[in-house]
């Protein structure tokens, strides 16, 4: 008979996968454009941005039509702390975010002098939706001898909770130095990502429950077979993957480490098990070499992402161009939680200039 505490975490991952269900449910493609359909409505964004000096900041994952317009109308095209930072330096007065709801906010937390709108406000995370501040705060409260340190793809009241905010890229530096310094620490919210650190600097950590709905579909299996067909391979993982994908892998990494491995490595073939709106930016900076994305749920299987955010597709020409038009689907963030959030979020960023870090990350 399992214990109170272990029929709750039952529970409550029952209840955060219904969640994530429901969200799935009310996923819609994007209506197909023809092409001069598609050029018109650049024009029409282009235009609008340029009346209200809007910039377009996008997220890897999204779709590559929402990259090239970031791209080409001087906007800015990275991961979500990347995208924060260039909002916070550039001159707009508009950030339009396509990305997902935390992405949003972090924008909207740099930069709270700015509107902040996005695509759609339905666009969320797996990983945020899984940690609610209400349950992780009274989880940190049963800790409190432990440094709490979050990662991005979590909510801006959850980052307010939080000692520290990290990006995938900058989160084994941070654990290594709050090792140094004798510290324990709470980790939230992905459980692999946290594995893989926790296995690698040998700290003590206590794991919050959640995954990535599309990292964790990779299978080991899949890609050992993928790599019978392509020996020469090299194996791009995302730390946000089971650890049976990681054992496997040539290189574990951010987004930007991994497009940096990828133009920098000699192989010819990767095989890359992040999400596959990559592959736009991964073609783009490495034009010679071949791409394939890792195996989800096997032959014959179903998944829930296939390797590719569902709710990063929600973002498309369409939606961007309804929420510049009326600037609607606003990001705001309480003031008060903004400036809890400012202060975890400070301390990483100054961290990296101390130690003259990269701070790039998959979200």
């Amino acid at each position: 008979m399992p214990n109170p505490s272990t029929t709750d975490s039952m529970h409550t991952l029952a209840s955060d996968q219904e969640i994530v269900r429901q969200y799935l449910d009310r996923v819609n493609p994007p209506e197909q454009l023809s092409e001069a359909e598609r050029r018109q409505l650049e024009s029409q964004i282009r235009e609008l941005m340029q009346a209200r000096n809007a910039r377009l900041v996008a997220h890897y994952y999204t779709d590559s039509l929402l990259q090239d317009l970031a791209d080409d109308s001087g906007g800015f095209v990275g991961d979500s702390l990347e995208m924060a930072r260039f909002g916070r330096d550039c001159d707009a007065d508009i950030l339009m975010v396509a990305g997902v709801r935390f992405m949003g906010e972090s924008a909207k937390i740099l930069s709270p002098g700015k509107k902040v709108l996005m695509p759609t406000l339905e666009a969320t995370c797996s990983l945020d939706i899984a940690c609610p501040i209400d349950r992780f705060a009274a989880f940190c409260d049963e800790h409190p001898d432990r440094t709490v340190v979050v990662y991005a793809n979590t909510s801006a009241a959850v980052k307010a909770r939080s000692d520290w905010v990290v990006t995938s890229s900058i989160a084994l530096d941070v654990v290594d130095h709050l090792m140094e310094r004798g510290e324990k620490i709470i980790w939230a919210p992905d459980k692999h990502l946290g594995a893989y650190i926790k296995k690698t600097t040998g700290a003590d950590m206590l794991l919050w429950d959640a995954a990535c709905i599309v990292h964790e579909e990779f299978k080991v299996r899949g890609i050992k077979d993928m790599l019978k067909l392509y020996p020469e391979a090299a194996v791009l993982a995302h730390p946000e993957s089971p650890d049976a994908v990681l054992e496997v892998a040539d290189m574990i990494g951010s987004t930007s480490q991994i497009i940096n491995a990828a133009r920098s490595l000699p192989n010819r073939d990767f095989i890359v098990a992040t999400d596959q709106g990559i592959f736009h930016k991964l073609q783009q900076l490495a034009p010679g070499k071949q791409f394939i994305i890792a195996p989800t749920a096997g032959n014959d299987a179903t998944c829930r992402s296939c390797a590719n955010c569902p709710w990063m597709g929600m973002n498309s020409l369409q939606a961007l161009y309804s929420s510049l038009l009326d600037e609607t689907n606003e990001i705001t963030v309480d003031a008060v939680i903004a400036r809890q959030a400012m202060v975890p979020l400070q301390r990483m960023l100054d961290f990296a200039v101390e130690n003259k870090l990269q701070i790039h990350g998959k979200a």
